[in-house]
């Protein structure tokens, strides 16, 4: 039993209860529902806020386990989320208060119950069933290992803004502001924050010394190497972390497209890029394929960030888990074909393309770079690189492509 007994607040339960009816209601994703609530709630302290964010998202992560557990399929009514919310709490170790909901799993054997359940992977690291099927066919032997990192918490990672800074100078800033981080091995930009905590907040990110990036992510930047002065185009560029990695990389020399169909993410880029001290970088939201064809052979380098299953970064967003379904698979994969045929139309002959995903499948990665190749002549893969994840890192692929000159 954990000796630390934190005390519940029935306000701040029923606040994750509405959470979660919204997100597995209502179909929006947690850490917007999340957002809503605590805004609507102004006067909740640092450690009320992220006790219902931490609950949220643990509840989520584990909700097909919470409910083997229980023993009942998942239900949305109240009186059954208070008892999964109260077996959740037990297996941190704490003790239930005597309130009437909790009364049905009150003093509950968790650690029986736990020994009972099925070893399945899907039941012992919480995927669907479909989920857990299509895994264990793509990945093999590596899927479990895979899905056990997937349900760790995300640690913070930062990648400093070169443009302004060192990551020694960054690391001995942030420590004066009692941040304290350790580095990141794969790369020379990357930091990892040793606690959680709101770097937003600090002076040193409000000045554009660094910008919060997964260290996986901060590789595929890299991967496409682009050359100061040159033609880049980033033309899934959404809100920009990759965009902001690739000005860093060219100096704030020669030009950059950053491109999206979202304008509102190319809105956030263009504050981003201000914050970072960014001015090589032109925004061209995509209206239609004419967007893409005016640009037709114009990129020395152009990175593919695609739109994808999102599977390699389910450790940030649990609720992946429950809302993708396997028609969407289909559809993104019909998506990425469309683009990567589309899109590579805009690079040079003689150009380097990346492709990314954030996806653990084979099918939007490696097989779909196959296909690619297959039906698109002209382009030679020249390095493909998977990342899987791992207690420091999400899950992410990316391949580099030339065009032959």
């Amino acid at each position: 039993m954990n000796n630390q007994q934190p005390k519940l607040h029935n306000n701040l339960v029923q606040a994750v209860m509405e959470a979660l009816e919204t997100t597995f209601g209502k179909g929006y994703y947690a850490d917007k529902v999340i957002e809503r609530i605590l805004k609507s709630n102004p006067k909740w302290g640092a450690r009320d806020r992220a006790f219902i964010a931490e609950s949220t998202y643990e509840i989520v992560r584990w909700w097909r386990y919470l409910w083997e557990l229980r023993g009942k399929e998942p239900t949305l009514h109240r009186k059954e989320l208070y008892r999964i919310f109260g077996i959740w709490w037990q297996l941190k170790g704490y003790r239930l208060p005597a309130w009437p909901p909790f009364e049905a799993v009150s003093g509950m054997n968790v650690e029986k119950a736990k020994s009972s359940l099925s070893k399945e992977i899907g039941v012992q690291e919480s995927f669907p069933i479909w989920l857990d099927e299509y895994a264990q066919k793509d990945l093999g032997r590596a899927w479990p290992g895979i899905a056990k990192n997937l349900n760790l918490e995300a640690p913070v990672c930062i990648r400093t803004n070169t443009l302004k800074t060192t990551r020694p100078v960054l690391q001995k800033v942030l420590a004066r502001d009692e941040i304290e981080t350790v580095l990141v091995h794969e790369n020379e930009v990357g930091l990892i924050l040793k606690e959680r905590q709101n770097a937003f907040k600090s002076d040193s990110f409000k000045n554009g010394l660094f910008e919060v990036q997964d260290a996986g992510s901060q590789q595929i930047a890299s991967f496409l190497n682009p050359k100061s002065g040159t033609k880049v185009i980033d033309a899934c560029a959404g809100a920009g972390g990759k965009t902001l990695h690739l000005a860093a990389l060219m100096e704030n020399k020669g030009s950059l497209i950053a491109m999206d169909i979202e304008p509102r993410k190319l809105t956030e880029l263009k504050k981003r890029a201000k914050r970072n001290g960014v001015h090589n970088v032109e925004i061209k939201p995509i209206e239609s394929s004419k967007t893409i064809k005016r640009l037709k052979e114009k990129a020395d380098s152009l990175l593919l960030d695609v739109p994808c299953t999102g599977t390699g970064v389910i450790k940030r967003n649990p609720d992946t888990k429950w809302k993708l379904q396997p028609e969407d698979i289909d559809r993104l994969i019909e998506i990425q074909r469309t683009i990567l045929m589309d899109y590579s139309e805009m690079l040079k002959r003689g150009g380097r393309m990346v492709y990314a995903t954030c996806s653990i499948f084979h099918d939007e990665n490696e097989n779909q770079v196959k296909w690619f190749l297959k039906n698109k002549p002209g382009f030679t893969l020249l390095l493909e690189k998977r990342i899987n994840p791992s207690p420091t890192s999400d899950g992410f692929y990316m391949a580099l492509l030339q065009k032959e000159a």
